[in-house]
């Protein structure tokens, strides 16, 4: 039985380039899940865009002396291009700058307004004397009121990953002028946060397999602190303009607000493009749904806890059915590089362009999926993924596949020889391959894409070991029927390996499905006898050093 799964994936600032911990940190995992998700048959509709609006975006414009625009067309087509040479297989990847995303923005502040969980309130916010402007939350910089550190920006700190309202920073300074701002009275709408504290308690302690430092994020945020209501519009004229003139001119649509609506807003226009216009409600109202959102532990808070809220509030005001609640946040922790958290804004950590240029597509997947952080801060370096693509990658998966299908080639007159009696090595061999094929499938269900990743390497390296003991090389020389046994057994243990290593390695799975055929669901396919078998190529390329 299908079932329909939605892969919601962080929306990256169209501000700068991505590097590696961006990829390792929601991309990549996102791709490989889903990737194993359609191959055992669920609906799948994964969906990201460059988030556009956030200030970010203007800062950078600023420095450069161009349009915001010029910002986001540049990196934005950059994405693209990235995402295509690394196989993430989008259904949609879209940006918030579209008249759908405004429209849906639009809708649901619409629908939280009548249902009475925004409201406009009087408030000092920030202002720079020398500029004459308000300041958006990531124009000015200060000391952490909660962790201390120095380099806070004014919505959240990337030291302790608490967020907060820029008037809480410590000497707050103000990144137009390098003076320090005043506070000045303005008005805003305010979303009601503090309306779904119960809500979001029985929400989080209904859930059960969410990885620990998520839930104990979360859980203990409600604890701790509970949410407060906070400013969902700015003093900005870059964003997405309010569907109500309460306030007047000169008022945005926040992008912490808005870029999570991406999500739903991106659904909606894939089914538009798809030409089913009402295909998006299969996974936004639909109880038998999966929603999946795959995001760096930094965005714990605005998907744990912001999210549902505003989809709560949303009720049944839109379509008189209840949005669907995220089942999984999957969030990963840090990538370090050399002890540092990458950081795109501070210039840390290998770009994605880089790490394109050094190494082939698959192998920059595994050695960062090999690496991913699910459970703490891991650290990447070059040297890191050379020793992975060359001693796993290469070595152990590569190695097993050539030699296994040049000496079918050779011995087997280029074609899959049918086999004589199989022996109890033999059968040992196969149904250690299915068993990993099991238990790696319940690893996928629990998002844990390093250990399934482990599951498929060891299950190469146990073919090697067969291939090792049994020696066909040798014994072609005085049992040729034997020896091709051997080898139909190694070639069918091959066929099942690939399906456990396909989601991870995309394009040198294309290559054997080229020669064995494409895979059909999470099971390893008896060979055809009599499929020809080309001479071989190597999958991989050692890196030289």
């Amino acid at each position: 039985m299908t079932s329909p799964v939605l892969v919601a994936v962080a929306w990256p600032y169209a501000s700068g380039s991505r590097h590696l911990g961006h990829l390792a940190g929601a991309y990549l995992p996102s791709d490989i899940f889903a990737r194993q998700q359609r191959i055992i048959g669920n609906e799948v509709l994964m969906v990201s865009g460059s988030d556009v609006h956030g200030t970010p975006i203007t800062v950078r414009a600023d420095e450069e002396g161009v349009a915001p625009q010029d910002i986001v067309d540049r990196y934005h087509n950059e994405f693209l291009s990235q995402w295509d040479q690394l196989g993430i297989s989008w259904d949609l990847y879209t940006t918030t700058g579209t008249p759908n995303h405004s429209h849906v923005t639009q809708q649901m502040f619409l629908a939280q307004l009548g249902s009475g969980h925004i409201d406009r309130r009087k408030s000092e916010q920030l202002f720079d004397l020398e500029v004459s402007r308000f300041l958006p939350d990531r124009y000015v910089e200060g000391t952490c009121p909660h962790c201390g550190s120095n380099e806070a920006r004014g919505d959240q700190c990337d030291n302790c990953g608490k967020t907060y309202d820029a008037t809480e920073l410590i000497n707050p300074k103000s990144k137009m002028s390098s003076s320090t701002p005043v506070l000045r009275e303005t008005e805003h709408f305010y979303f009601r946060y503090s309306d779904f504290n119960e809500s979001l308690k029985s929400f989080l302690n209904s859930k059960e397999g969410w990885r620990n430092h998520v839930i104990n994020f979360a859980i203990g945020w409600l604890r701790d602190e509970g949410l407060i209501d906070r400013a969902i519009t700015r003093d900005l004229d870059w964003g997405i303009e309010l569907p109500v003139e309460d306030l007047g001119d000169g008022k945005r649509i926040y992008v912490w607000y808005d870029a999570v609506i991406g999500y739903l807003s991106a659904s909606k226009e894939w089914a538009e493009r798809e030409g089913d216009p009402d295909r998006w409600k299969h996974w936004w109202y639909n109880d038998e749904a999966r929603h999946v959102y795959f995001i760096g532990k930094d965005n714990i808070p605005f998907h744990a806890l912001f999210w549902p809220a505003q989809l709560m509030a949303v009720g049944e005001q839109m379509d008189g059915q209840p949005l669907h609640l995220p089942d999984d946040i999957p969030a990963n922790q840090y990538v370090t590089f050399k002890g540092g958290k990458a950081s795109a804004s501070r210039g840390v950590g290998m770009t994605i362009e880089e790490g394109l240029e050094h190494f082939q597509a698959d192998a920059l997947r595994y050695a960062l999926a090999a690496n991913f952080p699910e459970q703490a801060d891991t650290e990447i370096s070059y040297d890191e993924i050379v020793r992975r693509v060359n001693e796993e990658l290469v070595a152990n998966w590569g190695n097993l596949v050539n030699r296994v299908l040049s000496m079918t080639h050779k011995t087997c007159g280029g074609y899959v020889a049918e086999p004589g009696e199989i022996t109890e090595e033999d059968a040992s061999l196969l149904a250690f391959i299915d068993r990993s094929l099991e238990e790696s499938a319940e690893l996928f269900e629990a998002v844990e894409l390093r250990a399934a990743l482990r599951k498929g390497m060891e299950a190469a390296q146990e073919a090697n070991r067969y291939l090792n003991a049994t020696e066909p090389w040798k014994i072609s020389k005085t049992d040729l029927a034997r020896a091709r046994t051997v080898l139909y057994v190694a070639l069918s243990a091959i066929n099942g390996i690939r399906v456990m290593l396909s989601p991870f390695l995309p394009f040198s799975s294309e290559k054997l499905d080229d020669l064995l055929g494409r895979p059909n669901g999470w099971v390893r396919v008896p060979l055809t006898v009599g499929l020809p078998i080309s001479k071989p190529t190597p999958l991989f390329t050692k890196i030289e050093t």
